[in-house]
C-alpha cells in the first residue's frame, strides 16, 4: 500500500518546510533558472506519473520533491550533473533507489536506507537524496570513496537541512559543490548525518 511515509500537505503546510512560506515563488524562481540554463528543459511529469512513481517506491515523495517534477520539469535541472529523471528508461530516481535498496537489503552491511531517494549523481559514485521521511525533505550526500569494509554509516552526510534550502543555494551558488569548484574562500566540508546508523539498522 502507499503512502508508507506521511503525506504532507504541501500547500496548507508550506511554511513548515524551513520556514519557507511561499512554495510557489520557489517553484517559479526555479523554473526560470532551470530555463535559463537549459532551453530543452524536459516537459513535467503527470500526476498519473507520480503516482507510478510512488507505487513503485513503496512510499509518498516528499512533497516539494513531487511538485519540481510536476511544475518545473521531469530531472534536467539543478546543480552539476542535474536531477535524474523520476522514472525510466535509463538512470532515474526510482531505478536507481529500488537498485540500491536491492543491493542494501541483501547485503551484511546494509548501504542504502529506506526513505532516501537519489535525485542527482554527482560523479564518482556519489549521490544527492532527499529523506522523504524527513518533514522538510533534508538532502544527503552519499560518498562511499573512502569505504574500506564494514559499516556504510561514515558515507552518508549532511548536505542541506530542507530541499528548500538546498534549492535557495543552488539558486544562489551557495552550494557545497559550486563553492568547492570556484575554489573561492574556505574549502567547504559536510558533517557526517548523525542518523545514518539508525537509519541503515533498519534495514
Amino acid at each position: 500500500m502507499v503512502p508508507a511515509v506521511p503525506v504532507i500537505d504541501l500547500s496548507a503546510r508550506s511554511d513548515s518546510i524551513s520556514g519557507m512560506a511561499d512554495v510557489d515563488s520557489l517553484i517559479r524562481r526555479v523554473f526560470n533558472r532551470a530555463n535559463d540554463d537549459n532551453g530543452g528543459l524536459p516537459a513535467p511529469v503527470d500526476a498519473d506519473r507520480i503516482v507510478e512513481a510512488e507505487s513503485q517506491l513503496g512510499f509518498a515523495l516528499h512533497p516539494l520533491l513531487a511538485r519540481l517534477y510536476r511544475d518545473v520539469g521531469d530531472g534536467g535541472f539543478g546543480p552539476d550533473y542535474r536531477l535524474l529523471p523520476l522514472l525510466g528508461p535509463g538512470s532515474s530516481v526510482v531505478g536507481e533507489y529500488l537498485a540500491r535498496r536491492e543491493r542494501s537489503i541483501s547485503a551484511e552491511n546494509p548501504g542504502w536506507p529506506e526513505g532516501l531517494v537519489p535525485i542527482l549523481t554527482w560523479g564518482c559514485a556519489m549521490y544527492a537524496a532527499v529523506d522523504c521521511r524527513s518533514e522538510d525533505g533534508q538532502v544527503l550526500l552519499f560518498e562511499p570513496n573512502a569505504y574500506s569494509g564494514g559499516a556504510w554509516d561514515e558515507c552518508w552526510f549532511r548536505d542541506a537541512e530542507s530541499l528548500v534550502a538546498w534549492l535557495e543555494a543552488w539558486l544562489h551558488g551557495t552550494g557545497w559543490a559550486e563553492v568547492n569548484a570556484q575554489g573561492i574562500g574556505d574549502f567547504v566540508e559536510l558533517e557526517l548525518w548523525e542518523q545514518a546508523g539508525i537509519r541503515l539498522a533498519d534495514g
